[in-house]
Parts: structure tokens; C-alpha cells; sequence
């Protein structure tokens, strides 16, 4: 075996008769945040190299880039600071995405930045993401960038978050500091009716409770931080109530061995579908039957959410990309002004009267702001009403109309179909992300 290219660990190695196997694993996407320093980079380094998911080159490359730095232990950190900005100055600036796997589920990381300044940088991150991590430094406890970071991760509706109690070696493995630090976040996150929190103190430094169970923290009886990633329950994340299609193509093969063949390509946004279910088309109303789903090729007999398959009807029903295939007895809410959380991703300020392309599921629309009602202050959490300049990074409540009806449902009800963005007309570039309040 070439060992520029060989696992640290051989712990799991999957056979290729097993690749189908594997890629029908369950994927859990998670990402991290805390305040600059906190130990996120190299949480995750130490996450990566303990669950033996890096390769031999990739550790003797930031052992020996540590050792030219001068520092006296391996800097895990460097395994997801990429950026040369971030590696001279040891902080995050960018998203750094990361995979790997355990033989019990697979695993996406978004690590994202602590700075204040690059607070669309972790809701970018963080939109699609099962869970959140939130790092506290067990010497500063709850301070102002761990509410703001939770008040984000709730904003976005994450459904699990984990604090990480981290630098616990610091304090001396103190249960009492841990303790503090959990009553205090608790009584935080009450505020914002966060469901599922769990704590765990660990030190990312020396791997405790990260992958092996502290034997220094004897006092602490819960999972360690993979143990709970893998057990972590995810299934019920998505909305199975609200059977939400977006069309995004209109499958016409033109062959004599299809020659009548209508199929709508999308990816199932919520609720579930099964062949004979009386559907409507919208936005024109009509009924039909579901004749087939269909998945690589192959008939099932039923598709939930995020799936991608193709479906065909019993009828031929003008449908086209951006229309909604939807339950008869389930329709969303049919409006053209939105009231909308936006996060503020560009560098020229939000115009009110502002015209710009709106983006929802597969459906794209001319839109005009209409209002903005406050914005909010990340540092305290309070809105402020005066304050009606949206620039980079700011987080607003606003109200849109659009050129055209949307189907919509509330962000809390489903993620997929709450959710928009903004795009200038003039550059094309994406300058907002909006929730459906």
C-alpha cells in the first residue's frame, strides 16, 4: 500500500464489496462555533485523527509545519485551517468543509468562523446542518459570541446542539467550573426554546472526551463527542407531515420505448409521497393521481424527504419547472409578501424599494423589498427598530413581494420550503438568505 495514501489506522478499512453499503449510510451534517480561540479547529483535528480519518502525508504535513512554528505539540488545527491568512494567524475566515465516516454513519463538518465580521460565513455553513456545536472556553464561560452564535443556530432551527465544555485541562478538570457553565447556558437557552442540548467537557488538546473517554474527568458519566454523533437521532428532522415536490425538470425522453413518457425530477421538500396518492399541481390547481415514483431508475413505493426521484402522474397535467407537486388535502400557504429573517451577505447595504431575484426551492422570481421592520443586534440579541441600515453580516427582519405567488410554509415548519435567497439582478451574485417567519 502506498502510505502517502494509508489511514493512520486501519481500524476501518471498507471492503469494496461493502461500497453499496456504505453509501446508503446515514449522513449527519454537523458544524461548529464558538468565539476566536476556543478550540474549534483543532476540536475537529482531534475528532478527525482519533477517529483515525486522516491520512499518514496529511499528519506528517502539519507535524512538521508545526515544528518549523516553533510549537511544542502537533497543531491539529491546521488539518481545517486552510486559508494562509488563517494559518498565520491562527483563526478561521472561511467555511472549511470536511468528510469522513465511522462504520456506523457518515459525517460532513462545516467549520466556521468565530469573528463577528464573518457571521454570514457560519449561517452559510450552519443552513443545512442536523447539528451545531458550540465551543465555551472553560475559563471564560457563557460570554457574548456564545449567545450570539446559539441565537443563530436557533434562528436557523437546528435541531441539535451539543457545548462543548472545551480547555477543561486548563481549569483542572473541574467539575464545579463545568457545572457553572451548564447552568448558566441552560438558563440562556431556555430563553430561546432550544429542544435537544446536550454538554460535554473535554479537552481538544489532549483528546478527552472527544473519541476515548476521559479517564481524568471520571466524574463526568455521558457520551464522548463521536460516541454521540453517531448515536444522535436525526431521522425525525425533517418534516414527514407537509408533502412538499418541487418540480425542478420535466423528464421527456423522445424514444420509441418511451414514447408517452411524462416524469417530474425534483427532490422531495417534506412529507411523504406513495404511488396513488391524489396530488395537486400548483400553481394551476389540477388534480391527479401518482402513477409511479421512480429512483435510479427503479419503481418504489414511496419517497420522503431528501429524496431526489422522478414521478409520474396519471394524468397529463401542464407542469414545469418551479411548480409544486403537493397532498390534495396539505397545500402551503399560496402569498406573494413574505415577512423574512435576512442575513446580509454582500457588501453594498440592503435597498428598501431594492429590486432583486428571489430564489424559493426551484422556483425563481423578480421581488421588491417593501419594508424593514428592525434590525437585529447580534451583540445584545435586542431589535432595533431605528436601525434600518442592513449592511454585511447584519441579521433583519423584512417584508418582500414578489412578482409571483410563492408555496410557501414557515421556516420553523419546514427548512426547505421557508427558506429563500437574494440575488442582485445586475451581478448575479447571492446577496442574501432568508427565513420565513
Amino acid at each position: 500500500m502506498n502510505t502517502s495514501k494509508a489511514p493512520i489506522s486501519s481500524d476501518f478499512e471498507l471492503p469494496i464489496s461493502d461500497l453499496s453499503g456504505y453509501l446508503n449510510m446515514e449522513l449527519l451534517r454537523f458544524t461548529t462555533a464558538g468565539s476566536v480561540d476556543d478550540g474549534k479547529s483543532t476540536l475537529i483535528g482531534r475528532l478527525l485523527y482519533d477517529s483515525k480519518s486522516i491520512f499518514e502525508d496529511q499528519y506528517e504535513a502539519i507535524k512538521n509545519t508545526s515544528e518549523k512554528r516553533g510549537e511544542e505539540y502537533v497543531n491539529l488545527a491546521l488539518l481545517t485551517d486552510g486559508l494562509r491568512a488563517e494559518r498565520e494567524q491562527g483563526i478561521t475566515i472561511d467555511v472549511a468543509y470536511r468528510y469522513f465516516a465511522t462504520p456506523k454513519r457518515k459525517f460532513i463538518i462545516a467549520d466556521t468562523p468565530g469573528h463577528i465580521q464573518y457571521t454570514r460565513n457560519m449561517v452559510t455553513g450552519a443552513s443545512t446542518a442536523n447539528a451545531a456545536l458550540i465551543l465555551i472556553d472553560a475559563r471564560k464561560g457563557v460570554i457574548e459570541q456564545t449567545m450570539r452564535h446559539t441565537y443563530i443556530a436557533s434562528l436557523l432551527r437546528i435541531p441539535h446542539i451539543i457545548v462543548c465544555v472545551n480547555k477543561m485541562d486548563l481549569v483542572d478538570y473541574s467539575a464545579q467550573i463545568f457545572d457553572e457553565i451548564k447552568n448558566s447556558y441552560q438558563v440562556f437557552a431556555e430563553k430561546l426554546k432550544l429542544n435537544d442540548v446536550r454538554f460535554i467537557p473535554m479537552s481538544a488538546l489532549n483528546g478527552d472526551n472527544v473519541v476515548e473517554q476521559s479517564k481524568k474527568m471520571d466524574w463526568y458519566k455521558g457520551e464522548t463527542l463521536l460516541s454521540l454523533l453517531e448515536k444522535i437521532e436525526i431521522k425525525n428532522d425533517q418534516n414527514l407531515n407537509d408533502a412538499r415536490f418541487p418540480v425542478q425538470y420535466v423528464v421527456r425522453p423522445m424514444n420509441n420505448d418511451y414514447h408517452d413518457y411524462r416524469g417530474y425530477a425534483g427532490r422531495v421538500a417534506g412529507g411523504v409521497f406513495k404511488t396513488g396518492d391524489t396530488v395537486t399541481a400548483l400553481p394551476n390547481g389540477f388534480e391527479s393521481k401518482i402513477k409511479s415514483i421512480e429512483l435510479g431508475g427503479k419503481k418504489i413505493d414511496e419517497a420522503f424527504a431528501p429524496m431526489s426521484v422522478t414521478i409520474t402522474l396519471e394524468n397529463e397535467i401542464d407542469i414545469s419547472r418551479g411548480d409544486m407537486i403537493v397532498k390534495t388535502d396539505n397545500k402551503p400557504q399560496a402569498t406573494q409578501d413574505l415577512d423574512v429573517m435576512i442575513c446580509w451577505l454582500n457588501e453594498k447595504p440592503l435597498q428598501l424599494n431594492g429590486k432583486y431575484y428571489l430564489k424559493h426551492t426551484s422556483k425563481d422570481v423578480r421581488c421588491v423589498v417593501k419594508n424593514i421592520h428592525h434590525k437585529v443586534n447580534i451583540s445584545t440579541l435586542a431589535n432595533a427598530d431605528d436601525d434600518k441600515n442592513v449592511a454585511l453580516n447584519d441579521i433583519a427582519k423584512i417584508t418582500i413581494r414578489t412578482t409571483a405567488p410563492l408555496f410557501i410554509d414557515k421556516y420553523n415548519t419546514n427548512r426547505n420550503t421557508g427558506s429563500i435567497i437574494l440575488i442582485d439582478e445586475a451581478t448575479n451574485v447571492t446577496v442574501g438568505a432568508g427565513m420565513v417567519v
